[in-house]
């Protein structure tokens, strides 16, 4: 679906981002992973075949080196992916520090104005080359706010807005611009908060697990891959038609 596409994945680190490094080089493409931390980075283009190119997406310099280097490689960009984690830090409003509101700020920041970032400075290649696909991974959060959670909330809505804008600026020069909306992903992230709330509950880890899937229409917590293959079919030309539009992969938790 992606062959002979350059593709550029920021927030490449473990997880999703791995995956979705993984799936794009398998389907064709030629990948540039991103992220901030070098180590973790480097580990995922070396399971994948990707190129490592380190980058904080809130620092309009390092997003700037992040295109040159992709195009002094590949000379194209065809997809960009903004798929950076701002974190979540699970804090009431009545409860936030000082120290605190700079974690909140942080993490609007990486997630929205790190994908303006992105955005700005990959776009214009992205044009050169004819146009193509950019792929914002939001959230379920975007829509529906949960207590504690308002810095990935407010940071994950922000983009997905921001991508309705962009859509609209850049699809008269051949660039759509779509979100992939995950809800829970199977991981040890999502078990380790699940053993958590059974502790917090009285109650075990089971019962938490088959509360939260009963209320899924599929019955089932998507999995990495799951929310990887709803990327690569909005970066893929089989969606040329499609700009402004979010794909919510959630196993049926929440409809929109």
């Amino acid at each position: 679906m992606l062959a002979g596409k350059i593709a550029v994945i920021t927030g490449a680190g473990p997880g999703l981002g791995r995956t979705l490094a993984a799936l794009m080089s398998e389907e064709g493409a030629r990948v540039v992973v991103s992220a901030r931390s070098r180590d973790t980075l480097e580990k995922t283009a070396a399971e994948t075949g990707a190129l490592a190119v380190p980058a904080d997406v809130r620092d309009a310099e390092q997003v700037k080196a992040l295109a040159r280097t992709t195009m002094e490689r590949f000379g194209r960009i065809d997809v960009l992916v903004n798929a950076a984690f701002p974190g979540t830090h699970r804090k009431n409003v009545l409860d936030m520090d000082p120290d605190y509101l700079e974690l909140w700020r942080s993490a609007v920041e990486t997630a929205t104005y790190g994908t303006l970032l992105a955005c700005r400075y990959l776009a214009p290649y992205i044009i050169d080359s004819g146009g193509g696909s950019i792929v914002n991974v939001t959230s379920m959060s975007s829509r529906t706010g949960y207590a504690g959670r308002s810095d990935y909330a407010t940071g994950k809505a922000g983009v997905h807005l921001l991508s309705h804008c962009l859509a609209d600026e850049l699809g008269p020069s051949g660039v759509r611009v779509n979100c992939v909306a995950p809800g829970w992903i199977a991981s040890d992230t999502l078990t380790a908060w699940m053993e958590t709330r059974a502790r917090d509950e009285g109650t075990t880890f089971q019962a938490i697990h088959d509360h939260d899937v009963s209320r899924m229409a599929l019955r089932r917590i998507a999995t990495e891959e799951d929310v990887a293959r709803a990327v690569i079919f909005l970066a893929s030309d089989q969606a040329k038609a499609i700009t402004g539009a979010t794909i919510d992969v959630n196993g049926g938790q929440q409809f929109t």
